[in-house]
């Protein structure tokens, strides 16, 4: 199945998560997924495992499902499927997202006034990757790393109370009220919002979907 605009064919884009961020952020460059469709993965850490490997086994089997899903409903021809997964730690300690405030307090107190890292995988499934071998995706791991003020204890309070830190990554939104609580940042600000651009667009054109400014995508441009 192919999608017309302008004259031209592009393959359907399939964004396999429900975060409402990483919708906005690729629209904000022009990229607008044909089909919203979340996968549920159990995202545990394995033992021993570290926050990178984690983030990228889950974007990779966020986007080898959401391709599959749709192989089944066809033969998977003029489909790309895009999963990502964000990871906050620090050090090695992975910050799993606060069910509740609580959990979401516990996580802005170990993480004032410290230096903290913020993974995100992006993996990409396509009839160019899947020519290949079975197994085969186009991935990559993006680390930012981040500084927080440290936070007295009204400031978290009032964090708290605004709801913000639900469904977030180190129970805080950099994009939101938190963006006053950064000291520093060091790397990419769309990977801390939970899509690193660069990345994501150099993978798609590699897999053959038009750049957002509507050019041919550029051969070898994938970092």
């Amino acid at each position: 199945m192919r999608n017309v605009e302008k004259g031209r064919t592009r393959p359907m884009l399939v964004l396999a998560s429900a975060s409402p961020r990483r919708l906005d952020l690729l629209r904000q460059v022009g990229v607008v997924p044909d089909r919203v469709e979340p996968v549920d993965l159990n995202e545990t850490p394995k033992k021993g495992e570290l926050p990178g490997p984690l983030a990228r086994r889950l974007a990779v089997g966020k986007a080898r499902a959401a391709y599959d899903r749709r192989s089944s409903q066809s033969n998977g021809a003029g489909v790309i499927t895009l999963g990502a997964d964000t990871v906050v730690a620090c050090g090695r300690r992975i910050l799993p997202k606060a069910h509740d405030e609580a959990e979401a307090r516990r996580t802005l107190e170990l993480l004032s006034g410290r230096r903290h890292s913020v993974y995100t995988a992006v993996a990409i499934v396509g009839p160019q990757v899947r020519s290949g071998a079975d197994d085969q995706c186009r991935h990559r791991l993006v680390k930012t790393t981040v500084v927080l003020k440290r936070l007295h204890a009204q400031e978290i309070d009032d964090y708290l109370k605004s709801g913000e830190w639900r469904d977030k990554a180190g129970a805080y939104a950099i994009q939101g009220r938190a963006a006053a609580f950064v000291r520093s940042i060091n790397g990419s600000y769309s990977n801390v919002v939970g899509l690193p651009l660069f990345e994501t667009v150099a993978l798609l054109s590699a897999e053959g979907y038009p750049a957002p400014n509507g050019e041919a995508p550029p051969k070898g441009e994938v970092p």
